[in-house]
């Protein structure tokens, strides 16, 4: 089943490409016609590569990683920004600072200053400074914030960048090329789609065209969250189980089977055994004195005389 229908796709111009002198012979695989001096990208191979990187998208997030919107153009701004912070995603909305990804210990040096000069001026700390040193603390913020706020939850390099235009983000594409991090691109009729790992191709000009892909690979990356977090309830639930089997054979009473009546000397220890033949001892001296006096207070029976005898 198509992740996004035919209709869908014809209603919002995806197959809208660019004029046929602005064309980059490396697409035709993917252009079905001319029409009035337009180049009419073929919908059929944009479904069937939409699918594929749908599918890619998810199972990355579901294997815990992460995935870097790139859209700087300003038809594609507002909804890169939207759709990644509804996935909760890294974003790029402003132009690309050289160095995000190859220089990434750089990058987020940046973002921990940004961090700290944030807590200065919630703490009321830049009161103390002098008006000038004040203004340009908050001048410095505002340019960390402008480039860097849809990059402050990135802690290491994503496992996957999603870039509206190509031919716009070059820097983008050649650094993730370096560092071998896959790409999946909405790639028009004027780009080169040798340099993308996952092709979609699409109109990246039309506003409603970014919408509704850029929407489909937030769904995507939803969906690949959801299924890492019933992975993980389900491993949890079997981590439950193992542990409530270990605490029931901990409790569990030990039987031991012993054919032959142990002596005391095989189970006590020494100073049980002293004082257990102690209080014996005692007990046969206190038996003693007592057998005695009942023989002395029972009469003696009288012995039959000889002379009894003769009667």
């Amino acid at each position: 089943m198509a992740v996004i229908p035919m209709k869908a796709l014809l209603e919002s111009g995806v197959h809208f490409g660019h004029r046929t002198n602005k064309w980059d012979p490396r697409m035709k695989p993917y252009i079905f016609t001319e029409r009035n001096g337009i180049h009419i990208i073929d919908l059929q191979q944009t479904s069937k590569l939409l699918n594929q990187a749908y599918n890619v998208i998810r199972d990355a997030v579901s294997n815990g990683g992460t995935v870097l919107f790139v859209g700087t153009k300003r038809q594609a701004q507002e909804t890169v920004a939207e759709e990644a912070t509804r996935c909760a995603m890294p974003y790029v909305t402003e132009r690309w600072m050289g160095g995000m990804l190859t220089n990434w210990s750089t990058m987020h040096a940046r973002i921990e200053e940004l961090e700290r000069l944030e807590k200065m001026r919630d703490n009321n700390e830049l009161d103390r400074l002098t008006k000038k040193e004040g203004l340009m603390i908050g001048r410095q913020i505002t340019r960390l914030t402008t480039r860097l706020s849809g990059t402050r939850t990135m802690k290491r390099r994503p496992d996957l960048i999603f870039i509206v235009d190509i031919g716009r983000e070059e820097a983008a594409v050649h650094e993730a090329n370096l560092l071998n991090i896959p790409i999946v691109a909405m790639v028009d009729t004027n780009c080169n789609p040798q340099e993308i790992d996952y092709v979609i191709p699409s109109n990246d000009d039309a506003i409603r065209a970014i919408k509704l892909l850029v929407a489909k690979v937030a769904d995507a990356v939803l969906e690949g969250k959801a299924m890492r977090k019933e992975e993980e309830g389900e491993e949890k639930a079997v981590e439950e189980a193992g542990l409530r089997q270990e605490k029931s054979a901990r409790r569990a009473p030990k039987v031991v089977e012993v054919d032959e009546e142990l002596e005391d000397k095989a189970l006590l220890g020494e100073a049980t055994l002293a004082k257990m033949s102690a209080a014996r001892e005692d007990t046969v001296v206190a038996e003693v004195p007592a057998a005695e006096k009942e023989e002395q207070n029972t009469p003696a029976k009288p012995e039959e005389s000889g002379e009894a005898k003769a009667e």
